[in-house]
């Protein structure tokens, strides 16, 4: 496989995902044992009931992991940024995609076959302990979400979860923390658990305290601070 030439620092990739965890030669040697595509907004990385084994890194772009209940509702359950990977449950246990995970625009891949993720395994233990607390953070974080439907109100619910993707992806500038990428209204409700009315009010409620500014998909967190007050203590 070609190598792959990674960022100076890995500044590129946030320190919360795969590829910015990793010391930069493994990252190196992990993406360059991949295939590296190229593919554009509301192309397929993976799809729901998919049977192949592949590992996904992200290089650059957005992507949004869905999944379709029986009843046919779709539902976001989260967001992966470059630097993350998708699939890694069936790269390494055979069972069947989880999810349907697309572009949200453009993006570059590599992509590990089941055998050649098994290589570099055996060959770094180092990646073996991150991609495992990779996993890790993803069942904690699902956790927390779970706990957060049951135990807190929507508002409440909802300034966890901006203040938290705010953390991790966030862009800190003078108007205050963007979010790295677009989410809408009805994708909020997905992941906060909620009622799509229910998100709007309390979203129209942020908006007016000056906690929050949407628009077009976009968020910014107009006082931080504050939302995480509110995140932490409800007020």
């Amino acid at each position: 496989m070609d190598s792959y030439r990674v960022p100076a620092g890995r500044s590129a990739w946030p320190v919360s995902t795969l590829l910015g965890r990793l010391e930069a030669q493994t990252a190196a040697r992990l993406i360059g044992a991949g295939r590296r595509r190229m593919i554009g907004a509301g192309e397929l990385l993976l799809r729901q009931g998919g049977q192949e084994r592949t590992l996904v890194l992200l290089l650059s772009g957005v992507a949004k992991v869905f999944a379709t209940t029986e009843s046919g509702h779709q539902a976001l359950l989260a967001v992966r940024v470059g630097g993350d990977c998708v699939g890694e449950m069936g790269a390494l246990d055979g069972a069947p995609r989880s999810a349907t995970v697309t572009a949200c625009g453009p993006m570059e891949l590599a992509v590990l076959t089941h055998a050649s993720l098994d290589a570099q395994l055996a060959r770094t233990p180092g990646l073996a302990v991150e991609l495992s607390r990779t996993i890790a953070d993803r069942l904690r974080w699902a956790n927390r979400r779970r706990l957060d439907f049951g135990g807190y109100p929507v508002k409440v619910r909802l300034a966890r979860l901006l203040t938290e993707l705010a953390r991790e992806h966030g862009s800190p500038g003078p108007d205050g923390v963007r979010l790295a990428f677009p989410l809408t209204q009805p994708e909020l409700a997905a992941l906060t658990g909620a009622a799509e009315t229910t998100v709007h009010k309390a979203l129209r409620d942020m908006r007016t305290a000056g906690l929050v500014e949407t628009g077009y998909g976009a968020a910014v967190l107009r006082d931080p601070g504050r939302l995480e007050e509110l995140a932490e203590h409800g007020s």
